[in-house]
């Protein structure tokens, strides 16, 4: 239980930085909505999903091969692996950012910034920083210093946040009122632009702060962990952009694929919208994977019995938050969706299915423990091209009927594919006695819970509200009630 609790801590303060900083970065959808037409938004949806893959693509899989070599028997210094990796990943980040910038007209026509080829540039640049800096957040969490590593996430978030309200509000009113103070630099026709730039300044930041991660460190290059540190890290680069494609592909192919149904950006904008209000989920999980990597190569040293309890335990208490995550944000939507403008409540549909779809791609992370130990990682790429395969198959299929709803039905089945098929391969390779029959009747529990919640109500307000907090309390004292929990405040009698 001791290396539960300290699982639970290190997500807790990984958490500051994850869900915190994603509620404060949530709080820009209003802004953005409300600011930008939805086809505008729809271009931001477009770009930060190609983002995302690209980021993947040139990480490569370095962070958990870091982990794993950085542990590893057979390699004592464990500088040697963190500045091989550096040295790679800076090259390759550098290479990006020049080649990116050689083509850039096509890539900016790719990109649907036809015409905004700074759009394009800034962000190049700045997701070669990002790649690059993922190993130094790496670093600070095998050193066990997610004190630091949550300042420093906070600090970026906190001055993107800043800069976004200084261009998107503060600007435009001293454009009016005073220009002299910001005409010499501020476009007002820049428009999103300023979303880019604000992104790619607060990088810069976080380049800056991780200079002592960067120094007291002898630069060398180690060829031959180098090949090993690939061989390792190339399923994981599939598995990667395979995970994150299924999260970003819709949005890549809806322009193509809804192309028949009218405006497809003001589509995309109203789905990119609506998805982030299931950020919520996307936090957690977030904030555990951080925690959890280091988590179970640390227990894989321990006796099998032992740290199978504990993968077990994880996956149970994993479950359980998201479960409640799920109920209370289904149970007060009609309060959360005014995070967004009211001109994006048609797609509120696509939440719950978006949140189940984010739990299974949680359940699909904890299951990953088998292959990383066994250091079977090519099992991982092919679960997630299996996902992928899935999710590109149905969105060629449901996207032309059914439009953004389609997006988000094909990540709930590709999520689910992948989460069965890893759990039943793995209980064959590398057998963990999850409590399989407790989960599922939590799942049951709260999907009739659920029901209740949406549907079992009064025509007020007010006793809604007050109904189902009493469901998630009571969801909550049986999970206490159950799992044999301590309760706050309560102290043994002393014998």
């Amino acid at each position: 239980m001791a290396g539960i609790k300290s699982l639970a801590k290190d997500t807790a303060i990984y958490g500051i930085s994850s869900i915190v900083g994603r509620f404060l970065n949530w709080l820009l959808v209003p802004l953005y909505t409300m600011t930008f037409t939805t086809a505008e938004y729809g271009v931001v949806t477009y770009v930060y999903s190609v983002v995302a893959v690209v980021l993947l693509i040139l990480i490569y899989g370095m962070e958990t091969g870091f982990f794993r070599f950085a542990n590893h028997d057979r390699w004592k210094d464990p500088m040697e692996v963190y500045s091989t990796a550096l040295i790679s990943l800076a090259t390759t980040s550098t290479a990006f950012v020049i080649l990116v910038a050689s083509f850039l007209g096509p890539v900016t026509r790719w990109m649907e910034c036809a015409g905004h080829e700074s759009y394009v540039m800034m962000m190049a640049v700045c997701v070669a920083l990002d790649a690059f800096l993922a190993l130094p957040f790496s670093y600070l969490r095998y050193r066990k210093r997610p004190y630091r590593f949550a300042f420093i996430r906070l600090v970026n978030i906190g001055v993107n946040i800043g800069l976004n309200l200084f261009f998107i509000l503060l600007c435009p009113w001293l454009m009016e009122h005073a220009p002299a103070t910001v005409s010499w630099f501020y476009r007002p026709d820049f428009g999103i632009g300023y979303i880019f730039l604000a992104n790619l300044l607060a990088s810069c930041v976080n380049f800056f702060m991780m200079i002592p991660e960067l120094r007291g460190f002898p630069w060398k290059f180690n060829t031959a962990l180098f090949r090993e540190l690939i061989r390792y890290s190339a399923p994981l680069l599939i598995l990667g952009v395979a995970g994150v494609m299924n999260q970003t592909i819709d949005k890549i192919l809806y322009p193509t694929l809804a192309a028949a149904r009218g405006d497809v950006l003001q589509g995309l904008g109203i789905y990119g919208a609506n998805y982030k209000i299931a950020i919520v989920m996307m936090m957690f999980i977030q904030a555990f994977r951080f925690a959890y990597e280091p988590f179970i190569f640390a227990r894989s040293r321990e006796d099998g019995d032992s740290g199978n309890r504990a993968y077990c335990d994880a996956m149970k208490y994993f479950c359980l938050f998201c479960l409640l995550i799920f109920l209370g944000v289904m149970f007060y939507l009609d309060i959360i969706k005014y995070f967004i403008s009211p001109r994006y409540f048609s797609g509120l549909k696509v939440v719950p299915v978006v949140m189940l779809a984010e739990l299974f791609f949680g359940v699909f992370f904890n299951l990953s423990v088998w292959y990383k130990l066994t250091d079977k990682t090519i099992w991982g790429a092919w679960f997630s091209l299996l996902g992928l395969s899935v999710t590109l198959a149905l969105n060629i299929i449901l996207v032309p009927r059914m439009g953004y709803m389609g997006c988000a039905w094909a990540a709930l089945f590709s999520y689910g594919s992948m989460m069965v098929v890893s759990y039943f391969v793995g209980q064959k390779k590398y057998p963990i006695p999850y409590q399989t029959g407790r989960i599922l009747s939590y799942f049951g529990i709260a999907a009739v819970l659920y029901v209740l919640g949406m549907y079992c109500l009064t025509p007020w307000a007010v006793p809604n509200a007050i109904i189902r907090f009493f469901i998630l309390a009571g969801f909550v004292g049986l999970i206490v009630y159950r799992e044999g929990l301590p309760i706050p405040g309560r102290h043994k009698k002393r014998a």
